[in-house]
């Protein structure tokens, strides 16, 4: 079954709206076993919104449509569907009803345009719209099926849910097969490392497919499988799986759809451990990260942005010859970086801290180069750990990376707890 999309409206042209439709509308097809080859935006426009159309249904067996079901008279879907397909419109006399009922609740007169959206294409199944007044349709002629949905997502994805699923089943357009899909998330390693890890998997895979996706501070890896029976999906996707994590099994983090910084927060409240920072180059964005997931109260008590050497001297004690002098090693430098944990370790006395000093750029410091970054990890009773990063990139980029490389490797000192 090959399926695609059309979402209606200029204002996606535009970008005045994100098509957040068609990736939902995407992952819920795929879970359904449909396979969707095509997503197209047109304006609202009958000329190119018919000419869409026609070449959609020509290569497609399944047509969703998004958008254009409004009141005012460039809203056209309807119209140009029912043009196409050589039928009539007429008014869903359930539709209009709750609709009357509606403003006459609200003690307000409806317009008459408002009617509009109670069109229903001539053959067409009624598809009622339980959060919003324009219903959808869905009708199958000459062998293609044509499913109408509302374009706000607080209508679409209940409609779709709860209308087109059973619709599409009716109708025989769901094989057996189902999709069932696994994620693995790595960190610390990147895209085309891990690929090359994976290699040989990749060029023989089969029935089980392995698909690689990157983004800022990590890998993620999506194995999928069609089948008619749960249980032998599960021992495909398994099998492929165990191969992978005894393979890169040091950077697995997730098997499911969190970031790094909800895994660190949540081990450490497994843990009962507490962390500090003291940032410099950063200027607070890990401790920012930290908080910005619920529970993280929990674990981490506070941190000291230290920007200048005087904040790092009057707040965090870092000695005064380590920063200034003919010989001092400086600001950015894995003594400073030492430290600054030294110093929040007394303030805080957590069980974790960390400390970042380092070149985020567009220029030089002490005549360092931007990207020269330490971070400093240290454990209460043990010797606090220093390492020296070399990263490219602007410096939103730098300040990103060294914070992904923080979490990334706290996260590793915290496997080897419980």
């Amino acid at each position: 079954m090959k399926a695609e999309m059309i979402a209606v409206g200029t204002e996606l042209l535009l970008g005045q709206i994100v098509n957040t439709n068609a990736q939902y509308l995407s992952q819920q097809l795929a879970l359904l076993g449909v396979d969707v080859y095509y997503q197209t935006v047109v304006g609202d426009n009958a000329e190119r919104l018919r000419h869409t159309i026609e070449v959609a249904r020509s290569r497609s067996n399944v047509i969703l449509f998004t958008g254009g079901l409004g009141p005012t008279m460039d809203d056209l879907t309807k119209d140009v569907l029912a043009e196409l397909l050589g039928c009539e419109l007429h008014y869903d006399e359930d539709a209009l009803n709750r609709m009357e009922q509606m403003f006459a609740g609200r003690g307000t007169p409806m317009v008459e345009s408002n009617k509009r959206q109670a069109l229903v294409i001539e053959g067409s199944d009624v598809l009622p719209n339980r959060t919003g007044l324009a219903i959808g349709n869905a009708i199958v002629h000459e062998g293609v099926a044509y499913i109408v949905l509302p374009g706000p997502p607080r209508e679409m994805k209940p409609m779709f849910a709860e209308q087109v699923i059973p619709w599409m089943k009716d109708n025989g357009l769901l094989d057996a097969s189902m999709l069932y899909t696994r994620m693995l998330k790595f960190a610390g390693i990147g895209e085309s490392s891990l690929e090359d890890a994976l290699r040989d998997l990749i060029e023989a895979q089969g029935d089980t497919t392995i698909a690689t996706y990157a983004k800022e501070g990590e890998v993620l890896v999506r194995l999928a499988t069609k089948s008619d029976d749960a249980a032998q999906a599960a021992s495909k996707l398994g099998e492929v799986e165990t191969e992978i994590t005894t393979r890169l099994g040091r950077h697995l983090f997730a098997t499911e759809d969190v970031s790094m910084i909800e895994v660190l927060v949540n081990r450490l409240i497994q843990l009962q451990m507490t962390l500090s920072a003291a940032e410099s180059c950063t200027g607070g964005l890990f401790a920012e990260m930290i908080t910005s997931v619920p529970g993280s109260s929990e674990v981490f008590l506070g941190g000291a942005v230290t920007y200048s050497n005087e904040m790092k001297e009057r707040i965090l004690g870092v000695p005064h010859e380590l920063l200034e002098g003919e010989n001092a090693p400086g600001a950015v430098s894995s003594e400073t970086a030492k430290a600054m944990v030294e110093g929040m370790q007394d303030i805080a006395d957590t069980d974790f801290t960390i400390a970042i000093t380092g070149v985020a750029g567009p220029g030089h410091s002490e005549r360092k180069p931007v990207g020269l970054v330490y971070i400093a990890i240290g454990e209460k009773g043990k010797d606090t750990h220093v390492e020296e990063l070399r990263l490219s990139g602007d410096r939103d980029t730098i300040r990103i990376r060294t914070v992904n490389a923080v979490m990334f490797r706290l996260w590793r000192k915290l496997q080897g707890y419980g």
